[in-house]
């Protein structure tokens, strides 16, 4: 664990048996996965247009009930839902000027930072590139932008986050 992470556990007065004892008497949940994420939009189309040319997601039919305008996309394993805001309804968390990774987004696994890198440049989006765990030996590279409507996404290769570093505390 991070740092951070320790940090926040001895700010609390949690330790490790006290965080091992949230876990206790938790049954266990019928989840089986992230099934999509609903994001209000300025324009759909605009938000449909970054979605499938940056990301590479693709659109798919939506339940035909649903009489608002909006897109449903899919792509590795999640799906992203857009929805036209109506009137003059503001976005809290998003600032489209501002890239800070302690906002809230989304995050997407890559398998090649460096042709996600090229394809902002070529694009000509916007970005903030970074790396941490460095010192730990399992660097994970990190970019961050926003989509049209200033809701930060994040590109990263996180499987070099070791799996047991992250069951030690879960468990």
């Amino acid at each position: 664990m991070g740092e951070e992470g320790k940090d926040l556990l001895s700010e609390h007065g949690k330790g490790e048996k006290e965080v091992s004892q949230i876990y206790e008497n938790v049954p266990p949940m019928p989840l089986m996965a992230l099934n999509h994420v609903s994001r209000l939009c300025k324009s759909v189309k605009a938000s449909v247009e970054f979605y499938v040319k940056v990301l590479g997601f693709v659109v798919i039919e939506r339940p035909p009930s649903l009489d608002f305008n909006g897109a449903w996309l899919f792509n590795y394993g999640i799906g992203v839902h857009l929805v036209q805001k109506q009137g003059d309804e503001q976005f809290p968390d998003a600032d489209p000027n501002r890239l800070d990774p302690m906002d809230n987004h989304i995050s997407f696994q890559c398998e090649d930072m460096n042709a996600m890198e090229r394809r902002l440049k070529d694009m000509k989006i916007k970005y903030m590139k970074r790396t941490i765990n460095e010192e730990e030996g399992a660097p994970i590279d990190q970019l961050f932008f926003k989509d049209p409507d200033g809701f930060m996404i994040e590109i990263c290769n996180c499987e070099n986050w070791s799996s047991s570093q992250l069951v030690r505390w879960v468990v």
